[in-house]
């Protein structure tokens, strides 16, 4: 109830820039992802090149050093007594590990944001604000991020490059890591299957490039417009209506089965696609899959029955 309060009295000190799409009132991952493709659009409708680069921080929100978030707050003149407030959320807290009831001893936790609380969202953003500065745009560059979810926009390998090791010296700064494994780059546009050189971390480490890639839970693929993949998306319908049709297909009525197909199944099949560009044949595939689960719920073998 305490952070509710103080997030309603003080939101206007704990706003980030316009670069960081998570933990907002209305915006969702659908604008993240809007956003990206309007970007890659405008690049392409100059002729240019887009190379995407998706950054995976390591364990984001557990790795949160709370001297270094303090000293962000301090920078953007947050007043003291609120610095002691929250200064005193982050003090003094204390874990153990249950185990087959058995109870660990108790240690003291010094990093990272505590899960399911109100303000912790709202401070990783500000914790990591200053990557989404408006110096990458001045440069060419634009950068996406979703809380820790970061994708990297630039019209050449080289700047892309250049782009990251910025990247990594300010996450080195709060304290952070880049998990280079799960990082991974991608080409769009008439060009996109030309050999590229590899993009190299500060650490020398190399991140790969990919022909598809997954963003905010949409998969998109490596083409001449921005596209994403439908497969994955289908393969979630498939298992929640599966899933279903296992415990209640047999015993519920039509009109139930169907409610709970609109609200889960039709939805994962469905999400983030209002941000994307589908061709023909995937909207197709698509209607084919609902299609083909109406005809399994229906009990029938015409097509013209399920429209």
């Amino acid at each position: 109830m305490f952070e509710y309060c103080f997030l309603d009295r003080f939101q206007s000190l704990l706003s980030s820039s316009n670069k960081q799409f998570g933990f907002k009132k209305g915006i969702s991952c659908s604008n993240a992802i809007y956003t990206v493709r309007n970007i890659t659009d405008r690049y392409i409708a100059r002729g240019s090149t887009v190379n995407l680069c998706i950054i995976d921080l390591s364990k984001a929100f557990d790795k949160v050093n709370h001297n270094a978030l303090y000293i962000k707050l301090m920078k953007r003149q947050f007043p003291v007594q609120l610095l002691d407030m929250v200064i005193a959320l982050f003090s003094n807290c204390s874990t153990c590990i249950k185990w087959d009831n058995i109870f660990s001893e108790v240690f003291e936790i010094s990093f990272g944001v505590r899960q399911g609380s109100v303000l912790s969202p709202i401070l990783f953003a500000l914790y990591i604000d200053d990557i989404g500065k408006s110096c990458f745009v001045n440069c060419g560059h634009d950068i996406i991020l979703y809380a820790d979810d970061i994708v990297l926009i630039a019209p050449s390998v080289t700047k892309l490059e250049k782009m990251l090791h910025m990247c990594e010296n300010e996450l080195r700064y709060i304290d952070m890591s880049i998990n280079y494994k799960k990082s991974c780059s991608m080409r769009i546009d008439p060009r996109c299957n030309a050999k590229c050189a590899n993009i190299v971390s500060l650490s020398g480490q190399c991140i790969s490039w990919v022909t598809e890639l997954r963003y905010l839970g949409i998969f998109l693929t490596c083409s001449r417009i921005f596209t994403c993949s439908t497969d994955s998306a289908k393969r979630s319908f498939y298992r929640s209506a599966n899933a279903i049709f296992g415990k209640v297909g047999r015993i519920a009525s039509e009109e139930t089965v169907l409610e709970l197909i609109k609200t889960k199944c039709i939805l994962a099949l469905m999400f983030g696609m209002e941000a994307c560009t589908l061709k023909k044949r995937y909207i197709n595939s698509l209607h084919f899959v609902v299609n083909r689960l109406f005809i399994k719920l229906l009990k029938t073998s015409d097509i013209n029955t399920t429209h």
